[in-house]
């Protein structure tokens, strides 16, 4: 299995690489059905009823610090490859039982904040800021879970480049709740 091939529910456990502290970071993939995703054509809206024009899109990730043994009991994956800080290996297998989980807030932490440009959601890699109604900006938190999954996606967003109530500074100001 590979990300290209992963289909809506599945989870992927992609690789592995060794950090600091003794611990392996694991990364996860799953591609999720966002419910508040807007068509971004007519085509879309028309053909809404039809899988075809509602694809989930590129996968989510997360990345979770573990324990080898206890990642290598849980798994039953062999970690004692990964030696030194920053060795990785491919893992690339769907992990049943397990979900990636969406949580969007506006309250951003304080790397989050002083990296809005890095660390605020938008529309694509380098496009508008997704926003708020009000103008907030929106950070994203991802993490697996066993069993279902409780997304958290914020409704009634706008982007950036139509929200005419704001300035940079002010979303600066709003985050930090100055």
């Amino acid at each position: 299995m590979n990300i290209e091939n992963l289909e809506v529910g599945q989870l992927l456990l992609v690789s592995a690489k060794k950090v600091n502290g003794g611990k392996v970071q694991l990364s996860f993939a799953q591609k999720i059905k966002n419910p508040n995703t807007r068509p971004a054509s007519i085509t879309g809206i028309l053909n809404a009823s039809d899988d075809r024009f509602s694809q989930p899109g590129k996968p989510r990730y997360a990345w979770i610090s573990a324990e080898p043994t206890d990642a290598s009991k849980y798994f039953g994956l062999d970690f004692s490859s990964l030696k030194n800080v920053g060795d990785s290996m491919d893992i690339n297998e769907v992990k049943e039982g397990l979900n990636l989980q969406i949580t969007e807030t506006t309250e951003g932490t304080e790397w989050e904040v002083a990296n809005i440009e890095r660390s605020a959601k938008r529309a694509g890699k380098d496009g508008d800021y997704i926003l708020t109604k009000d103008g907030k900006h929106i950070f994203t938190r991802s993490t697996v879970v066993e069993g279902e999954a409780n997304h958290v996606f914020i409704a009634d967003t706008v982007r950036s480049s139509q929200y005419a109530g704001a300035t940079a500074e002010d979303a600066i100001e709003e985050a930090l709740n100055l």
